[in-house]
């Protein structure tokens, strides 16, 4: 009986062990989620500031430029987190 109650706890351990592994995982894939986001919407306002900046000068084509470099570091940035996020769910 013993030896029973001793084999039932080291197993209900081990999956509560290996649950709990798992959660963390969940819970670092959306951090890593949230931080590309967050990092994608930081590039797209600091591209939208120097077009402004480039729109009060009057260089309309530059304001342009800025915007779109500010957009493509952006989808950088996300697609960055989204890599992270895939890769923390991996693990």
């Amino acid at each position: 009986m013993n030896r029973m109650s001793i084999s039932v706890a080291t197993l209900a351990l081990a999956l509560f062990g290996l649950m709990s592994v798992g959660w963390a995982g969940e819970m670092k894939a959306k951090m890593e989620e949230m931080k590309g986001d967050t990092k994608a919407k930081v590039e797209e306002m600091k591209g939208e500031a120097k077009a402004a900046v480039e729109e009060a000068k009057g260089n309309k084509v530059q304001a342009e430029v800025e915007r779109a470099k500010g957009k493509g570091n952006a989808a950088v940035e996300k697609a960055k987190g989204k890599i992270k996020e895939l890769k923390a769910k991996t693990e």
